[in-house]
């Protein structure tokens, strides 16, 4: 089943019944996830890296925070 059709079905629940999904959902992304964590990690260092051998520049907080 692809996500638009389970957001469809979700939709239709009543509104107590929607909660179970959205909850477990949630559950799910909480969960650790190492591989991910691990791939945080390496991109972290490498453009730490670039950075301060002058390859990349900086952003300001605020400038990366006006643009969400």
């Amino acid at each position: 089943m692809r996500s638009k059709e389970v957001l469809e079905k979700a939709l239709n629940l009543d509104p107590e019944e929607r909660f179970t999904p959205v909850e477990g959902l949630i559950k799910i992304l909480d969960e650790p996830n190492k591989e991910l964590d691990e791939f945080r990690a390496e991109e972290t260092e490498q453009r730490l890296k670039a950075y301060r051998e002058g390859n990349i520049e900086s952003i300001s907080a605020e400038t990366t925070f006006n643009c969400i």
